[in-house]
């Protein structure tokens, strides 16, 4: 489809609320699915560096505790 001008784009031949809105659409569920992965791999790498810090922790009571 050619379009003779920017404004005739922006139109998209009567259908820009249907065009537009779709796109918005798709854009905010993509950014949203971004953004929700980003945060649940950032919670995920907290959850296993707080194990490893406690496992280490409970390692140490008991090495402290085999000395006294």
């Amino acid at each position: 489809m050619h379009f003779t001008s920017f404004s005739a784009f922006l139109d998209m031949g009567g259908y820009a609320a249907y065009v537009w809105s779709s796109f918005g659409i798709t854009f905010g569920a993509l950014l949203w699915l971004v953004i929700s992965a980003h945060l649940t791999r950032r919670k995920l790498f907290n959850d296993i560096k707080n194990r490893a810090a406690r496992e280490q922790r409970i390692k140490n009571a008991q090495n402290m505790e085999n000395t006294l």
